[in-house]
């Protein structure tokens, strides 16, 4: 299954130059918090557990994409994926394959004071921990549970298992948490965690987004050099989503992901697999291409392969939010996988 100028074999090239190095895998999209920004209160109608790939479907597909495709990083996602049963098992199978990729977790910490140490023993190398507040009234008001104990605990655990670098990700919202950078920012230096704030994109399922009540990454770096000094990385970014600053002259860093302002298409490296076994090439695509019925049809690792390849050849240049023609996906980013 080929398409016009698209390689018959080799890697996730597309027809910009770009080649996918790092696979998002989300393994649900059920989540035990309610942020306003993701979904509404009553949460969302979730996939049917037919359509969801089994255990051996993500490892398959997986397996492919590292031997087959030139995969070397992968990253688990939701949904919040600690709450997915065979998590340590899916993730030791992945760390048992070779060549053998990095492997990271990207989750709201709900859990994982529990699932650390099996995690790492299994072979995940680290986490990335969303968390938009250390105020326990804006948290519970951010994600409608009173779940903050559990994060900061999670927390404590990743670092303790060695699942290091431990990064927090946050997500400002305007005239909610907006005045919160600096606390974060203190918490996460004293804690030995790499901080990342991340401009909110249009992926909510409410479709209420709007560019103008958004953080942007200027406004957040103007209200972090209110307290610290800030110094442009040396290191090279590469495929890396976020702009990363020394801290005080330091060693320590932290980073703004300017999806919106600052997009960084031209290098992105990515390439999404759903929990329903659907390939995104972009996180905000509106088309999508299915690898779940191939693979339940019977499809050989080979055509399976050249689907995805087909898949990513397609890629667009860029996300287009700026576009007057832009259109949200359909799908919110917790059906999507970060």
């Amino acid at each position: 299954m080929t398409i016009a100028g698209q390689p018959d074999r080799g890697g996730l090239a597309d027809r910009f130059g770009r080649t996918a190095t790092d696979l998002r895998v989300s393994l649900t999209d059920r989540c035990n918090l309610r942020c306003t920004y993701c979904m509404p209160a009553e949460g969302l109608a979730w996939l049917p557990r037919d359509e969801v790939l089994t255990d051996a479907e993500v490892v398959r597909l997986i397996r492919i994409a590292v031997e087959r495709l030139g995969i070397t990083e992968v990253r688990f996602t939701g949904g919040e994926p600690l709450i997915r049963p065979g998590l340590v098992d899916i993730v030791s199978a992945a760390a048992a394959l070779d060549p053998r990729p990095g492997l990271s977790l990207t989750t709201n910490g709900i859990g994982l004071d529990r699932l650390a140490r099996p995690l790492r023993e299994a072979g995940l190398d680290r986490v990335n921990v969303s968390l938009d507040t250390l105020d326990r009234g804006r948290f519970t008001e951010l994600t409608r549970r009173d779940r903050l104990p559990d994060v900061l605990a999670g927390l404590a655990a990743a670092a303790a298992a060695g699942l290091r670098p431990v990064k927090i990700n946050a997500v400002l919202i305007r005239g909610v948490n907006d005045a919160d950078a600096v606390d974060l920012l203190r918490f996460a230096l004293a804690g030995g965690y790499e901080l990342r704030f991340i401009e909110q994109m249009p992926l909510d399922a409410q479709h209420a987004w709007q560019r103008a009540s958004m953080v942007t990454a200027d406004e957040i770096l103007a209200d972090l050099r209110t307290a610290f000094t800030l110094r442009p990385d040396p290191a090279h970014r590469g495929g890396a989503p976020a702009e990363t600053w020394l801290v005080d002259g330091h060693s320590a860093r932290v980073g703004v992901i300017g999806t919106v302002t600052r997009p960084f298409c031209g290098d992105c490296d990515r390439t999404r697999l759903t929990a329903d076994g659907q390939v995104r090439a972009c996180l905000f695509a509106t088309e999508e291409s299915d690898l779940r019925t191939a693979l339940r049809a019977g499809a050989t690792d080979a055509e399976l392969a050249d689907r995805w390849r087909a898949a990513m050849w397609g890629k667009k240049a860029g996300h287009g939010i700026d576009d007057p023609a832009f259109l949200q996906p359909v799908r919110p980013m917790s059906a999507i996988g970060g």
